[in-house]
């Protein structure tokens, strides 16, 4: 196998020039370029590409931090993202938090460490002011996520439209006693989709009843469980306004297995659109994000930043939610 220097030899040229060439060297002859670069088509010189990136201190490698894998909203998203990085000429490295601020802050520094170029986050668990300090060492993207005090671009839903858009429409289908559901601490998206509800409720003139706010709400069995809170219950809502498709299935499966009926017992309202809510029975009125746009954007401003120097990127994208009409409600 032939080696550099090989071709410093046949080119007739140092070692160091060679180097130079191959590391696109602004102050090398073109005389000296031909040479070298001759000499590599004559010998099969190929590169170590992995010792050029370390030289550049580059990996093409970015992180992908979601906090929940076994989600299918995360699954299809870095699907979305791979494609749109593989494109590219960069490869992905998924960071699975587990909504642990330890093992987000983990992650953050392969950044610092050069281990990755970039990082985008699909979940904020630590607050801003503890992540500021590692967006001095590269591109930190927020993906479907952001904080009010983030420095860094987002590419983000109106969540807060998201919240009235599904609380208005149980409204307007003669719905009153409305309950929540929402994954754990009200920030960041959480905060916004109650924020909706909150509006929807007032505009319309009624109350929210605290007793039916359910929080820790993240998943198919999470869901069960709030059905089965709410079977206890002797003043109950007869709908709920869920940030998850898969909360929102898990409500639909234990409401039949107690022997409610829904819609006309307890309607159900998701968020994502994913395919579970075309398979569940009955089918899932719910808010669609366009999973595909997110990523295929989010890695479009990723790339930018990184090799776009003049590259000036805006804080907040914004992309369009749309409610999706079902049986559920």
């Amino acid at each position: 196998m032939p080696t550099i220097s090989d071709v410093a030899r046949l080119a007739g040229l140092s070692r160091a020039t060679v180097s130079r060439v191959i590391n696109n060297h602004p102050y090398v002859s073109e005389a000296k370029k031909e040479s070298v670069l001759k000499a590599m088509r004559d010998l099969g010189y190929i590169p170590n590409s992995a010792a050029q990136n370390l030289r550049k201190q580059k990996t093409n490698i970015i992180a992908v931090l979601v906090p929940k894998l076994t989600n299918p909203f995360f699954a299809y998203l870095v699907e979305s993202l791979e494609e749109k990085a593989a494109e590219n000429g960069l490869q992905i490295l998924i960071c699975n938090t587990k909504y642990d601020k330890q093992r987000e802050l983990v992650f953050l520094r392969y950044l610092k460490s050069k281990q990755v170029d970039g990082i985008i986050m699909a979940s904020i668990e630590n607050s801003w002011e503890v992540i500021e300090a590692i967006t001095m060492s590269g591109p930190i993207v927020l993906c479907n996520e952001y904080s009010p005090a983030a420095n860094v671009p987002s590419i983000r839903l109106n969540q807060v439209e998201g919240g009235y858009m599904g609380t208005s429409y149980l409204l307007k289908q003669g719905y009153r006693k409305i309950g929540y559901c929402w994954g754990g601490i009200l920030n960041g998206l959480a905060h916004d989709r109650f924020f909706g509800f909150e509006k929807a409720m007032t505009e319309y003139g009624f109350p929210i009843n605290r007793n039916w706010l359910f929080e820790n709400a993240l998943g198919i069995e999470d869901g069960k469980r709030i059905m089965n809170e709410i079977t206890r219950m002797e003043d109950k809502p007869n709908a709920l306004f869920t940030g998850s498709d898969e909360v929102a299935a898990g409500i639909i499966s234990e409401a039949k297995n107690l022997g409610f009926k829904v819609p006309d017992d307890i309607a159900v309202v998701g968020f994502d659109d994913q395919p579970i809510s075309e398979v569940i029975e009955p089918t899932l009125t719910t808010i669609h994000q366009p999973i595909e746009e997110i990523g295929a954007k989010t890695m479009e401003v990723m790339i930018n930043l990184l090799t776009n120097e003049q590259f000036t990127s805006k804080k907040i994208y914004e992309l369009p939610l749309k409610l999706v009409v079902r049986e559920s409600c």
